[in-house]
C-alpha cells in the first residue's frame, strides 16, 4: 500500500476535469522514495518509504528526532 511511513500520507481521491469540463474520478498518490537511512543510535541502516515532504524534514531536522516526534504523536505506519 502507497503510504508514507513518517507523515501518513496516502492516495487521494479527486476528479479529472476534461477540456469540456466533464468530471471522472482519479486518484492522486503520494510522492513516495524508497531509502535506506543511516540510524546513529542503532548503529544501522533502516530502509524506509518516505514521502518528499518527510525527506526534506528529515534533512532538517534529523532521523532520530523526526522519528521521536512521530512517535510521539503516534504517526508511526
Amino acid at each position: 500500500m502507497k503510504v508514507c511511513q513518517i507523515t501518513g500520507k496516502k492516495a487521494q481521491n479527486g476528479h479529472k476535469v476534461s477540456h469540456s469540463n466533464k468530471k471522472t474520478n482519479r486518484k492522486f498518490a503520494p510522492n513516495l522514495k524508497t531509502k535506506r537511512l543511516w540510524l546513529e543510535e542503532e548503529q544501522r541502516f533502516v530502509s524506509v518509504r518516505l514521502s518528499a515532504a518527510a525527506l526534506r524534514t528529515i534533512n532538517k531536522n534529523g532521523l532520530a528526532a523526526t522519528l521521536r516526534e512521530a512517535k510521539a504523536l503516534n504517526k508511526v505506519y
